[in-house]
């Protein structure tokens, strides 16, 4: 496993684990990032990344695309 961050532009994978606190996680989920759905990194800039996730896209900086291990 490696952390979303390590995902390179273009890239679907699939979501193997989320870590962190009870309320980080329950965020993720609510917005899509649920354990065995795919992801695509739309683009990174400085480790910030923009990801397509289900129908829509949303941006993650570092330290929560670091949570998200594929």
């Amino acid at each position: 496993m490696m952390p979303l961050t390590m995902a390179k532009t273009g890239e679907t994978v699939t979501i193997r684990k989320i870590t962190g606190k009870d309320e980080v996680r329950q965020h993720l989920a609510e917005l899509g990032f649920v354990v065995d759905s795919n992801v695509s990194v739309v683009s990174e800039i400085a480790g910030n990344l923009i990801v397509q996730v289900k129908d829509s896209r949303v941006a993650l900086d570092r330290s929560m695309a670091n949570r998200i291990m594929i």
